[in-house]
């Protein structure tokens, strides 16, 4: 399932996802994450809930000194005991399976944008990550590549079966990849169900957010 977390600036989309991660601890209440109330936990003991979640942070954040295969192995090696052969492997499979293999061994600054997106997500999904999770990912894009970056995450939750975040305030792109979305507003959720329920709803709040901007109000 893709949900798609929407919400105006400084509405929480961010904060909600690093509470989510362990980044941030909560000031009361719970965080629930797998079943397990993450509040009381340290560090050492949030490494292995992390370890469930993949990131693909909104400009890719690759390493420039390292080169595309380096960079998609790079999780397997600071985290598995992985041999070199298992993590070549996984990561030769990885790039098959997300169309990237012919660039394996270029630098980063060989490569357009969209596919720093493929990197990216070949990354954030070689350690066989549960939840994937996707910051903004559309931010900056033109309508093109918004297109592309939209398909590929179909793409990847269809061909992975991983259950997938998305944070955004691209109503165009939440409408073509969500099967969920959670709309934000003072950190606090206001509507939540499907693309359908969100479009129907009778909040001005919900209606104007989705809306506004677009000439359908």
């Amino acid at each position: 399932m893709i949900t798609v977390i929407i919400g105006g600036s400084g509405s929480g989309k961010s904060v909600i996802i690093k509470h989510i991660m362990g980044l941030f601890k909560a000031d009361r209440g719970e965080v629930r994450v797998f079943g397990t109330d993450i509040t009381p936990l340290g560090r050492n003991e949030m490494i292995p809930i992390r370890m469930r979640f993949g990131m693909l942070f909104q400009h890719a954040a690759l390493l420039d000194s390292l080169n595309i295969f380096e960079n998609i192995a790079f999780p397997l090696r600071e985290r598995t005991k992985l041999s070199r052969k298992e993590i070549k492997e996984r990561v030769e499979e990885i790039c098959e399976r997300v169309a990237i293999t012919e660039m394996m061994y270029r630098s980063t600054g060989e490569i357009s944008e969209g596919q720093k997106k493929r990197v990216g997500l070949a990354r954030a999904i070689i350690t066989k990550p549960e939840v994937l999770i996707y910051d903004e990912p559309t931010t900056g894009q033109d309508p093109i590549r918004t297109r592309q970056v939209d398909d590929m995450i179909v793409e990847a939750q269809e061909m992975f079966k991983i259950t997938t975040i998305v944070i955004s305030h691209d109503m165009a792109s939440t409408f073509r990849v969500a099967h969920r979305i959670a709309m934000l507003n003072e950190g606090k959720i206001l509507a939540y169900g499907t693309p359908n329920d969100l479009m129907s709803s009778a909040d001005p709040q919900v209606h104007h957010f989705i809306f506004a901007g677009s000439g359908e109000e």
